[in-house]
């Protein structure tokens, strides 16, 4: 039986990821699921988010799904790897979650000259440590810091990011984060929703210093996976069938969705928590 492909988020941001991810591979199905009722993550405690996930993980499996991204990086920081380890083999070993932190950690060093690499995050991400431990794997010499970001999700869904108080904001977290090391020269936007930013963080950064978006590095990376997996690829179904869900208001999800997405979308509401 042909399975779309589930794409979960704790609310709006991973549309910037599945936006890209249908770009490029526009003939897959997919299923998008938002827990906006329970977001943002950012701050939850890593019981909560991997409960979160979990269920969120489940839903999407229960609805035929056999390969989910985990397009939030919180969720792949703080619930990703338990869920493989210990919920997958129990959920059947045909199934497959995979998540947004691996495919940028295993090329972050080709973007940095100076082999200092910076991480703006929500504070979950950063508290979990994730990027440093995952990025070592693949690049031992790279230097990384880290700056945690608890406002800029808040000030993206509240459409706040014109404001000037946004602005300084935004000013005060990177001048933290290029404290730490006067040599970084490439930052990693460790968030889905911070693209909405770019252009106020790219204002506040010195010449020399480039930002990077993970949308299109999870898209490509996606299509790579499905390329070496045929079993898994073989079936997926393929009539560009897309549906939206989220567990809060629909109206607020449809409209506040088309920012992140770039188009119209149609969602429903589902219940989730078991």
């Amino acid at each position: 039986m042909a399975a779309p492909i589930g794409i979960f988020d704790s609310g709006y941001g991973g549309l910037t990821v599945f936006k890209a991810i249908k770009e490029k591979m526009p003939e897959y199905d997919y299923i998008y699921l938002g827990d906006n009722a329970r977001a943002p993550y950012g701050d939850r405690s890593f019981e909560a988010v991997y409960h979160f996930t979990l269920e969120a993980v489940k839903w999407l499996f229960d609805q035929g799904c056999q390969l989910i991204i985990l397009a939030c990086n919180t969720a792949s920081a703080k619930a990703l790897k338990t869920i493989q380890m210990h919920d997958l083999p129990l959920l059947g070993s045909e199934k497959r979650v995979l998540g947004v932190i691996r495919p940028t950690a295993e090329i972050i060093g080709q973007y940095s000259d100076s082999k200092t690499v910076g991480i703006l995050g929500t504070k979950g991400t950063i508290l979990s440590n994730t990027y440093p431990i995952e990025i070592n794997k693949f690049y031992p010499e790279l230097n990384v810091y880290q700056q945690a970001c608890p406002l800029w999700v808040p000030i993206i869904e509240h459409k706040m990011a014109d404001k000037k108080e946004a602005d300084a904001i935004v000013q005060m977290d990177i001048e933290s984060l290029l404290a730490q090391s006067k040599n970084i020269d490439t930052i990693l936007l460790g968030c889905t929703h911070y693209p909405l930013l770019e252009e106020t963080i790219k204002k506040h950064l010195p010449e020399g210093i480039s930002t990077i978006s993970q949308a299109d590095i999870v898209a490509d990376s996606l299509q790579d996976y499905l390329s070496r997996h045929k079993d898994i690829e073989q079936n997926i179904g393929k009539n560009g069938h897309i549906a939206f869900y989220t567990t809060d208001n629909t109206e607020d999800f449809n409209t506040n969705a088309q920012t992140f997405f770039g188009s119209s979308i149609q969602s429903t509401h589902v219940d989730i928590q078991h």
